[in-house]
Formats: structure tokens, sequence, C-alpha cells
């Protein structure tokens, strides 16, 4: 009997201990927090968190450029701010970049990082297709309600202004990418990097350049799983961050 006691206050321990752990969400580039409601609701054992890049959400934009360096500095403020000195990180597409970022530049404050749609690679042409997407005028013509969804998603910011300057981002990155190949490999951090198996933006050649880079990385594909964090598998990326999360 007291061996059955043993085993239940141990497996309440593990729980607790879970329940506590905290996982930093992170949204990608021209959107918002709440969009990774849904996935936190299927992570219910851990302490899950998440928070709005400036000039995203209605956040108020930084005086400087939007940068990658510059998110990942409001990622430790943020932590710094919740008394936090290390967390899980998950990042959806922009999210991920910043949490490899993270990884290889404050390995101290990342336990493990999970990444998914995000784009590894770039360069002056990759940049220049990427910034074609972001004309806010083509978007009101051609995709009204999608207009309409970024007005309110980033109100009272100008969501406008949250498309050039996220233009002027990735003509930086393509100029000078913050990540080079070489770098991953210098990220001992235990990591999974996912790609959907229909996204159009980033090539499987790219997220396997950066699984085999990695030291103790992890890759997983996700079935029936477009770009867009609304039209990826929620039950499948939650089972597999439950996974990676708890090993």
């Amino acid at each position: 009997m007291a061996s059955i006691f043993g085993s239940l206050f141990l497996f309440g321990r593990s729980l607790y201990l879970r329940r506590m752990q905290p996982i930093l969400l992170l949204h990608g580039a021209i959107g918002a927090a709440d969009q990774l409601q849904p996935l936190a609701g299927k992570l219910p054992n851990y302490k899950v968190m998440s928070f709005n890049f400036s000039g995203h959400g209605g956040k108020e934009f930084p005086v400087e450029a939007l940068s990658i360096k510059g998110f990942a500095e409001e990622v430790l403020a943020f932590m710094d701010e919740q008394g936090l000195e290390q967390v899980s990180i998950f990042g959806y597409s922009m999210g991920g970049y910043v949490g490899m970022y993270l990884a290889k530049h404050h390995p101290q404050r990342v336990k493990k990082v999970a990444t998914l749609a995000t784009k590894f690679y770039w360069d002056v042409p990759t940049a220049a297709k990427e910034m074609q997407m972001l004309d806010a005028d083509k978007i009101e013509v051609k995709i009204p309600a999608f207009a309409k969804a970024l007005q309110e998603r980033h109100a009272p910011t100008d969501w406008k202004i949250l498309l050039q300057r996220t233009a002027g981002m990735l003509r930086a990155m393509g100029e000078d990418n913050p990540l080079k190949p070489g770098d991953y490999s210098g990220i001992g951090t235990d990591s999974l990097v996912m790609l959907g198996d229909k996204d159009k933006m980033v090539t499987l050649d790219e997220t396997l350049a950066v699984y085999k880079s990695l030291p103790n990385g992890r890759m997983a594909m996700l079935p029936d799983t477009q770009h867009p964090i609304e039209q990826s598998n929620t039950e499948a990326l939650a089972f597999l961050l439950n996974q990676f999360f708890t090993d």
C-alpha cells in the first residue's frame, strides 16, 4: 500500500512541476498573441504565457526600426518583468526565429525552443518576394477581409504602418541575415523545428538544413497544415509540443 501511495505522490509531484514549467508563445510577423490562444488551451499542464511584440496587437511602435534583435530584447524584458530566469519557447513563423536567436545569443535563458513555419533562409531576392505580400493597398483591394482583420487585430496601431515597418525589417534581414547558416551548429538548446506539409512560404530544404545543423535538434512535419497559424493542425501541434516539452 505504501508503494502505491508513494507512486501516486511522485506522479502528483511530477504533474505539479510540469504545471509550473513556464512556456512562452511567440506570435508571427503582423500577427498577435491572441492567435495563439487556441494552442494555449491545449497545453493545460504548463504555465503558458504570451505577449505582443511592439507594433503588434495594439502595442506602440518602438522608436528604432523593427528587428529580430529588438524583439529578442522585448522577450528578455518580459521575462524579467515576470521574474523568469528561464523559459521554454514555442514560436510561430517570425516568433520561432526570435526563439532561435535567443537560444543562440542568450542560451541560459532558454530551456527548450520549438518553431513552426519559421523561414530561416533570407537573402535579398527572398526578402523582396516576401515584401511584395506586405503591400497594404493591394491587400485592401484584393483581400478586403484580411485588411479588416489586420485593422481590428492591431487597433489602435495603424496596420498599414506595421506592414511598412515589417517590410523594412525583412529588407534588412535579406541584406544581413541575423542568424547565419553556421550559427545553428552552435545552438546547444534542445530544439524542435516543425513545418506544415502544405506550407508554401517556408521550404523543406531550409528547415532540413537547420534541423541537421542543430546539435540537439528534432524535426516534425504537421499534416494538413498550411502556413497561416489559423490553418495549422492544432491537435497535432499540441501533441508534439506536449511531448517535446515533457521529455
